[in-house]
């Protein structure tokens, strides 16, 4: 395989796993994502942000997620997002240590 042609198969199997995530599964909690995967909606705009950075295109947190999530984080959280229970967000804590918080 060429890698031109790798490069849009994977971009091919994000479109689907963004579309996944933002349209067909939007009750799966990014809380839940975290906690179970070590990732969620956010790492993958963030990962998306990074990506932009990478190429010398400014862009921040915010419009990474924008961009990701299809509508701004607060119509997102208003829309989809529930409360997280005390068991969720202690998990939450840890997984987030491991996955995130010692990464550049």
């Amino acid at each position: 395989m060429d890698d031109q042609t790798r490069i849009e198969l994977e971009a091919a199997a994000f479109r689907r796993l963004q579309q996944h995530l933002m349209q067909d599964r939007t009750d799966v909690q990014n809380i839940d994502m975290m906690n179970l995967a070590g990732f969620c909606r956010n790492c993958l705009s963030r990962w998306y942000q990074e990506a932009a950075n990478e190429k010398g295109i400014e862009m921040g947190k915010d419009e990474a997620r924008e961009l990701f999530y299809g509508m701004t984080m607060a119509e997102w959280k208003a829309n989809y997002q529930t409360d997280a229970s005390p068991k969720q967000q202690a998990a939450f804590e840890t997984a987030f240590k491991e996955n995130v918080s010692d990464k550049p």
